[in-house]
């Protein structure tokens, strides 16, 4: 998925949540800068990330992340790549040493803005972060990257437990209602 599917993904996506609609203008914008998919683009850049969960759809693959102090799913910056699939997969891999992924669907799950705190060798910026809804078998091997304190499948009821903020409890309801 590079920068002209994304833009004509963008232009068609109606979300029923009201609070990711709002990020669709804003991506729109973001994608028409020639350097959006560099983390030196300050403004905010594109970001991939992995919502990995196991193939019953009732836990979710989160890694402790060392940076930010919390629990997120797996994902990162593209730097410079468009394919942000391919972005998202190789997270998704690097952060938790799995090789065997499916991709669910070619077409972002979840598209969210965040703020990133301010770090003493880089200034407050926004991650653009399109996500992607791949699967996991839990009985593969896991792996805690140097990116990560760790990485754990987190039954979604408990889910809350680990990250209460409204994008991941939103792609806790999507990846459900997926699986019905």
């Amino acid at each position: 998925m590079n920068r002209e599917l994304l833009v004509r993904f963008f232009s068609d996506y109606q979300s029923a949540y009201a609070d990711e609609a709002l990020f669709i203008p804003r991506f729109l914008e973001l994608l028409k800068q020639p350097n959006c998919f560099e983390r030196t683009h300050l403004s905010g850049h594109i970001t991939g990330s992995a919502w990995v969960v196991d193939p019953s759809h009732t836990q979710a693959l989160l890694v402790h992340h060392a940076k930010l102090n919390k629990w997120v799913q797996p994902g990162g910056h593209a730097d410079g790549d468009e394919n942000i699939l391919q972005v998202a997969l190789r997270e998704a891999e690097e952060e938790t040493g799995l090789k065997k992924f499916r991709v669910v669907s070619n077409t972002p799950f979840d598209v969210d803005i965040h703020l990133i705190p301010k770090r003493t060798d880089f200034p407050e910026h926004f991650h653009f972060d399109i996500r992607f809804l791949l699967e996991a078998s839990l009985h593969d091997k896991i792996i805690v990257s140097d990116e990560s304190h760790d990485v754990k499948w987190i039954p979604l009821e408990s889910l809350e437990d680990y990250n209460p903020e409204r994008s991941v409890l939103r792609m806790k309801i999507k990846s459900l209602r997926t699986n019905q």
